[in-house]
């Protein structure tokens, strides 16, 4: 069963949080915005991105309650393309507004483990990821491997960025990081 949002009196909607993997091909993302627009759906919002081959994709898009099936089923056949779809219905869970929203960039060596312990400081202080990008990079002057990571963190009621950046900081200098943080 679907989480059903009443938009006005008169229509019904529901809101869909798609995933999407498979090999990378032009016309690929075309695909997708026909079956959402064949669906009268409306495309929310979305992250996309080519890794190794690999089209990976998240979206985030709206449909009138009664036409959700019929466009979770379309994007079902997309399998017959090699496209692995999850779909999920929105739970529509508000923000909370008033907790800050802060912005991490992190740059050092490349080495194992600089997110398994840095995601450990932010799951240890309650943090959410509310999103995150990396990517290896050759050094400027020297060609070695720079690890680069850029996220947003939402802090919860009782850490501050003070408090964040203690514990980053922490750990920063045995990983050979430079942490950043700056409040959105």
């Amino acid at each position: 069963m679907l989480l059903e949002r009443s938009a006005d009196a008169a229509m019904s909607t529901t809101s869909l949080v798609l995933t999407i993997l498979g090999p990378d091909r032009p016309g690929l993302v075309e695909s997708i915005a026909r079956l959402v627009a064949e669906h009268q759906g409306n495309w929310l919002e979305s992250r996309m991105a080519h890794l190794a081959g690999q089209f990976a994709g998240i979206l985030r898009v709206e449909v009138e309650a009664d036409r959700a099936d019929s466009l979770s089923q379309a994007l079902a056949g997309l399998a017959k393309s090699g496209l692995e779809t999850v779909i999920h219905p929105d739970p529509a869970i508000a923000i909370i507004a008033d907790r800050p929203l802060v912005s991490l960039d992190l740059l050092g060596q490349d080495r194992p483990g600089i997110v398994r312990q840095i995601s450990g400081v932010l799951a240890a202080l309650g943090v959410n990821v509310e999103e995150l990008n990396t990517e290896c990079r050759a050094a400027a002057e020297t060609g070695h491997p720079l690890f680069h990571a850029a996220a947003q963190l939402r802090l919860p009621p009782d850490v501050s960025e003070a408090d964040l950046r203690v514990a980053l900081e922490n750990v920063a200098a045995d990983l050979m990081v430079e942490v950043k943080l700056a409040e959105k």
